[in-house]
């Protein structure tokens, strides 16, 4: 199949009504993280356990379209020995990879951040490619201070989405763009609008300038909130109406999909805000949807506490986090839905 008939068979498969992306990409550190307030000890197999865990859920393929896995789950398989990437396929959801190398300070740049991993970036494509990945993954990330991100940081980062996506094309690869404007702060709801404005606007001139094509992307962009730490937090209509003005004015109708990260939100702040913006703004060009971690993850690993015994109580707690945030999709959920079936 030539290039670009392969980036269109995976953007269709990704981009459906009612459907969204599992981000399952958490790294080693990432995951211990998220395995230590349940008391399980952060090794490869219980690693693999865990995403063999998500991916076997019954149900998901209603609601998810697509699983950004790790490098490490690339090469682990299900209890009954079927590859993980395999598991998904068979079941309509498109393995993706993360193919980022992590952040690191920009130099001469206080404050602002680069991510790592260009170097071979065409090499380790082909690589995931042959092991079943069909897109990848890059996340930069703007803290918001006094002074940050500077204009320096701003284009540096939007430089490097733009370098990656352009290798993914290349290799057949559909490019998941990531700019993360992060919670982190006491930044006010306008503040977080101005900045994230400026990072998209950045990104698409530099998208433009390495011919990538915009119908073979999905956006995956922070909604606009306030910092964690500001007095006045908005409610979703509030964050649908900034978010969606922002993506107005920066996204190109091109785009297909704008999936948003979670970003720190409650998976009920992420699912009502992802609602708010499709039952208020319907006529926009994109699907607006979902790639969430946490704001999917953190129920089942509740539910899960590492145990074998709770392996279906905790799919069922993927499967009710993603059918409501397939219902937000829609723009047909409501909180009282959260109690339904307890």
């Amino acid at each position: 199949m030539a290039t670009q008939e392969t980036l269109e068979a995976t953007i269709r498969q990704m981009v459906q009504p009612g459907k969204g992306i599992l981000a399952a990409d958490e790294s080693s550190p990432t995951i211990a993280k998220r395995f230590a307030p349940i008391g399980v000890e952060s090794t490869a197999e219980n690693h693999r356990a865990y995403r063999a865990l998500l991916f076997s859920a019954p149900g998901i393929e209603d609601f998810i379209s697509g699983v950004i896995e790790f490098e490490e789950t690339l090469s682990q398989s299900a209890d009954d020995g079927t590859p993980l990437p395999e598991v998904l396929a068979r079941r309509g959801i498109v393995p993706g990879i993360k193919v980022d190398k992590g952040k690191g300070p920009l130099a001469l740049s206080p404050g602002d951040l680069i991510t790592y991993g260009l170097d071979g970036l065409a090499e380790r494509l082909q690589q995931y490619q042959q092991r079943g990945a069909r897109f990848a993954k890059w996340r930069e990330v703007y803290a918001i201070r006094e002074h940050n991100p500077s204009p320096l940081g701003i284009s540096a980062n939007a430089e490097m989405l733009a370098r990656y996506a352009a290798v993914c094309q290349a290799q057949g690869i559909v490019p998941i763009v990531e700019p993360e404007v992060l919670m982190d702060g006491d930044h006010t709801l306008a503040r977080c609008a101005k900045v994230t404005e400026a990072v998209q606007k950045a990104i698409f001139d530099a998208l433009h300038r390495h011919h990538v094509a915009l119908e073979h992307i999905v956006l995956k962009p922070n909604m606009v909130v306030a910092g964690k730490g500001c007095a006045e937090q908005a409610g979703a209509d509030a964050v649908a109406e900034t978010t969606v003005r922002v993506l107005r004015r920066c996204v190109p109708a091109a785009v297909p999909s704008i999936n948003f990260l979670s970003g720190g939100l409650s998976p009920m702040q992420a699912t009502a805000n992802l609602n708010a913006m499709n039952a208020g703004f319907p006529d926009v060009p994109w699907l607006l949807s979902f790639s969430y971690g946490r704001a999917l993850q953190q129920p089942v690993l509740q539910a899960w506490q590492g145990k074998a015994e709770n392996v279906a109580a905790a799919q069922r707690a993927l499967l009710k986090r993603a059918r409501l945030n397939g219902a937000a999709q829609r723009g047909e959920y409501r909180a009282d839905m959260e109690s339904e079936g307890e």
